[in-house]
């Protein structure tokens, strides 16, 4: 895992070392291994190394006997298989990433559709003058870019961008409405005005410094369901992920993974104790001392019963106050999702305790059907079926002084794109899902957390094969008897029935609101004065929304107070040291 950059001029010149230097510093988190470097006519890139592969002869940039060369973040689960059907090629390294280059030569900007992983990967081609760069189609890897007067730049964060001087940090008021209401933003729109997104499973081609070319490669089948039976379902889903799970272990560093205690992370853990000789560490985090659902009880009987060293870890108020301008520092692409804040501290946890590389469970729930959204989704419309997210985090509140319609617009798009009319409505609910907040809130909060600590994330439930699998199964396997995740629950009942498949989901919780409501009253003028809440919210309904905080409207609070800190180290860049009150009354 590791962090690309780069530039192409649109004139021809040589792209200045200065702002190549400043990007690679700004992504040296993402890399602590080594930095490669590459330079040709009017191209320049630069990578910050995790070594996870190949530790001694895995360094990039790699080369081709054409003269194409690449730069990527990311790994290529299915490189061994890959490397046999490639007979007579003659490889210099033993990475996993040199597979892509390979590939690109033989198929051209085709490549991808090769490729099992996640990966974020630029190659440059002298004898063509282009440069293309690729996303993995669940967008996995994160990959942004800026079209300038001057150039073409990209890079795994915005803020690389930021500080080398390519464009400046200026707000989008639309997605800033849309992150404020919706917890995270949609589309190729980025909450930076002049930084937009490689979409998932996009490649673009560029010539000259300008995009000449889109591709577009979807994670998921425009396909019905397939008729099949749970024990069929239950037989093929044993099958595909043993594969997945087994290559995502592919790893020449020590690895381990999130249990959360619930049915994705608790299969992950299963699959991964059935493919390896040794115990699996586990890391689970707690609440103690709050209202908070504890999953630490159930997630102790999952390890035990599979025998993994379970790591529990404590997250407190006080970690609250003090990691959350940290937390804000690092996702430079927001999301207002509080699960962040647990993610940093299992990440730190991970990498104290000398792993490189963490499994999760991400993706289980938008594959087979786990929230509850879903089934509101498929219910007949006479039973009140009801529109997904159609209430934003400030429903009920009289707080802006601006206009915040429109808000869903990006959002609407996504279902209209994925309202495909092979699909049932359960599909085009996931598909939805699948398009923006997958990448955009979970996939980004994983991607930040483990990266500000040398720590890559790995999600085999979005291995493509997998997935393709999961999403043409029969509703009735996805949602039964008011379940989720049914096919899933009665795999996991065969093998662990100490996770308790089929108790009720009850979600993922951090009590924030507790936190924040028992120091409301002081919290709330610093909110309110903050530049970037001034600017949308009215003062005085800011206060008085902190000082007598509802149970209705904590996660609206919590929107506020995050979004004020990250506001002002992003945009009015005060980078600040300290706890939350160090960095309101700076």
């Amino acid at each position: 895992m590791c962090g690309i950059a780069g530039i192409m001029t649109c004139d021809g010149s040589l792209p200045l070392p200065s702002a190549l230097q400043a990007m690679g510093q700004a992504l040296a988190h993402r890399g602590p291994d080594g930095q490669g470097h590459y330079q040709s006519h009017n191209v320049a890139l630069i990578q910050t190394r995790l070594a996870i592969i190949d530790l001694v002869n895995g360094n990039q940039p790699i080369f081709e006997t054409g003269g194409a060369a690449l730069m990527a973040n990311g790994e290529i689960y299915n490189y061994v298989e890959l490397r046999d059907e490639l007979p007579g090629v003659v490889f210099s390294t033993n990475s996993d990433c040199e597979l892509p280059l390979q590939l690109y030569r033989r198929y051209g900007l085709e490549y991808t559709e090769h490729l099992r992983g996640m990966y974020a990967i630029a190659i440059h081609d002298p004898k063509t003058g282009r440069l293309s760069v690729s996303r993995d189609p669940f967008g996995i890897k994160p990959l942004y870019y800026a079209e300038t007067a001057k150039s073409f730049a990209f890079a795994s964060e915005p803020e690389a961008l930021i500080e080398a001087g390519i464009v400046a940090a200026e707000l989008e008021p639309q997605t800033r409405n849309e992150l404020v209401q919706l917890q995270y933003t949609t589309g190729r729109q980025t909450i930076y005005s002049a930084i937009k997104r490689v979409l998932p499973g996009e490649t673009l081609v560029i010539e000259g410094g300008r995009i000449v070319e889109r591709r577009r490669q979807k994670a998921l089948p425009a396909r019905a369901p397939l008729h099949c039976s749970l024990t069929e379902a239950v037989r093929q889903f044993d099958q595909v992920f043993a594969d997945s799970v087994l290559i995502h272990q592919r790893s020449d560093v020590p690895y381990g993974m999130f249990l959360s205690g619930g049915i994705d992370s608790s299969a992950v853990l299963a699959m991964m104790a059935r493919l390896n000789d040794r115990p699996v560490k586990a890391f689970t985090v707690g609440f103690p001392g709050t209202s908070a659902h504890d999953e630490r009880h159930v997630a102790r009987k999952v390890a035990k019963a599979l025998g993994a060293e379970h790591i529990e870890v404590e997250f407190s108020a006080d970690d609250f106050w003090q990691l959350l301008p940290e937390v804000a520092r690092v996702v430079d692409d927001p999301t207002a999702d509080y699960a962040l804040l647990p993610s940093y501290k299992l990440a730190a946890t991970a990498h104290a305790a000398g792993l490189k590389v963490i499994l999760s469970g991400e993706g289980g729930d938008e594959l087979f059907g786990g929230y509850g959204r879903y089934r509101s989704a498929i219910r007949p419309w006479w039973l009140n079926r009801k529109q997904m997210r159609r209430h934003g985090a400030f429903q009920g509140l009289d707080i802006f002084r601006i206009d915040f319609t429109g808000w869903r617009a990006g959002y609407t798009h996504s279902e209209n794109e994925n309202n495909h009319p092979n699909l049932t409505r359960l599909q085009k609910a996931q598909a939805t899902d699948c398009a923006d907040w997958l990448p955009n809130d979970l996939l980004t909060k994983l991607d930040r957390c483990l990266m500000a600590h040398g720590v890559e994330g790995r999600t085999p439930f979005l291995d493509t094969s997998l997935a393709a699998f999961a999403y043409c199964l029969p509703d009735k396997l996805k949602i039964n008897r008011g379940l989720g995740k049914w096919m899933l629950r009665n795999w996991l009942a065969q093998y662990v029935p100490s996770a308790e498949p089929f108790s009720r989901k009850r979600g993922f919780t951090v009590p924030v609101g507790e936190w924040i409501a028992k120091r409301g009253k002081e919290l709330g003028p610093l909110v309110a004065a903050q530049a970037g809440v001034k600017e949308i919210c009215i003062p005085g309904a800011v206060e008085s929304l902190f000082r007598e905080l509802k149970t209705d409207y904590r996660f609206a609070a919590w929107t506020l107070l995050f979004y004020a800190l990250w506001h002002q180290q992003h945009i009015v860049r005060n980078r600040v040291q300290g706890d939350v009150f160090a960095a309101l009354t700076y």
